[in-house]
């Protein structure tokens, strides 16, 4: 593994993503799998050997650290975060990284798995790619880019920031957290211990992405409750709630409002579960769209479609739960628009060509938001994430942290006043 590269990201990388960090998405624990805090816990030395003073991990394997302002001026306090857990979705355990060097476009064959093979056909932006270094697994497991690679960059930003010939900046906060992936990313935060005015998370795809939109989400959960009865003499006495979900689920149309089905600004309704007997069957659902009228008129008609159910199934009966999960961000982020510009500036300074973009999903940045800590998320290049096939470009990680210092030093030349 080479390590010559400008700001060290990919050695970062390779080394982090052998740290097994998976969420338990049936966990009630927090963080809901200990091992996370095992890459917190190298996070935390790797910064106090920067230099890096107040870093440190809570009980909850959050990392908290400051990069200390070096500047007169009165700098709004920026975070830069980024999670540090891996998805439930494919095994994160035994990572092996490897390092791709001078892609030439030829079909990748990852050795474990010799049926998991990387082409410009089924990875398209691996054409922007030829003639680069590219990171993948070895064929078993997911890579781990998401999100190691924001990890790494940060990281890079840090140990760049701590040297004495750093740019000017304001003061800089670095927030690692546990349990993105089960969507508890921001369940123990201490916004006040973090001390920041705004943040980015860095855990965006293709380089020159800026997103500062995401789903509105909503889970629904339906209910059904039929009549139990002895089969032999259930004539006139069994409703059985697992045809009544059958039924239900077969309403749900085919070629719209589903994932399969829908791309760009378009939501959609899915069900992720159904579970039960047939005396009583839960099935559960998500909802997502960019407005929250699209998520009403999904309730409104989930609703309908269960009532039209109970019309061929008397004496059974149903119940319907809706849960908030997490607002569109832009909500909150077209509230401070400097935010976003001041990204965008840094791209371009960077070199960088900006595409604004919409999540079809959400990030920590999402509640963060929210919660007071106004958050657009930035790219890191991590692509085929959650898969097998996930890989990473080492140029897009290397162009993320020059971009992370020029966007300090944006902030630096607009802050208005100096500190008397």
């Amino acid at each position: 593994m080479k390590q010559a590269y400008k700001y060290g990201t990919a050695a970062r990388l390779m080394r982090y993503v052998q740290v097994d960090t998976q969420s338990d998405p049936h966990s009630e624990a927090s963080p809901t799998t200990e091992k996370q805090k095992d890459l917190s816990r190298m996070l935390v030395a790797e910064l106090q050997q920067m230099g890096v003073q107040d870093a440190a991990m809570d009980n909850f394997g959050y990392v908290y650290a400051t990069i200390p302002s070096n500047t007169e001026k009165a700098v709004p306090v920026i975070c830069f975060c980024a999670h540090v857990d891996t998805a439930p979705d494919c095994s994160g355990e035994n990572v092996k990284p490897i390092l791709h060097e001078q892609f030439d476009g030829s079909n990748i064959v990852l050795p474990d798995d010799p049926s998991q093979v990387l082409n410009l056909d089924n990875h398209p932006y691996l054409s922007t790619h030829l003639g680069e270094s590219i990171i993948t697994a070895s064929g078993n497991t997911l890579l781990g880019a998401d999100d190691k690679a924001g990890v790494a960059i940060i990281m890079s930003m840090a140990a760049a920031l701590m040297d004495a010939s750093a740019p000017k900046h304001g003061a800089i906060k670095l927030l690692f957290t546990p349990d993105e992936e089960v969507g508890k990313g921001t369940a123990n935060i201490d916004l006040q211990k973090l001390g920041a005015d705004f943040a980015y998370t860095l855990d965006g795809g293709e380089c020159g992405s800026l997103e500062d939109e995401t789903f509105s989400a909503d889970a629904c959960t339906v209910t059904f409750y039929g009549v139990s009865a002895h089969p032999g003499y259930a004539k006139g006495k069994m409703v059985n709630a697992m045809k009544m979900a059958a039924d239900f689920l077969h309403q749900l149309p085919k070629d719209r409002w589903c994932p399969e089905k829908t791309d760009g600004r378009e939501g959609f309704v899915h069900p992720v579960s159904c579970s039960g007997n047939a005396e009583k069957v839960l099935v559960e659902l998500i909802m997502r769209d960019f407005n929250e009228e699209g998520l009403l008129e999904y309730a409104s008609t989930l609703r309908k479609m269960a009532e039209e159910v109970l019309r061929a199934y008397p004496g059974g009966h149903f119940e319907m739960k809706v849960q908030e999960q997490y607002r569109n961000m832009k909500q909150v982020l077209d509230r401070f628009p400097h935010i976003v510009q001041y990204a965008a500036e840094a791209y371009q300074r960077a070199g960088i060509e900006v595409r604004r973009e919409s999540i079809r999903g959400g990030t920590d940045g999402s509640r963060l938001s929210f919660m007071g800590l106004p958050c657009p998320n930035l790219f890191t290049g991590m692509q085929a994430i959650h898969s097998k096939q996930e890989w990473i470009g080492v140029a897009d990680m290397e162009k993320s942290v020059a971009m992370l210092l020029e966007l300090v030093q944006v902030w630096e030349e607009n802050a208005p006043s100096v500190i008397e």
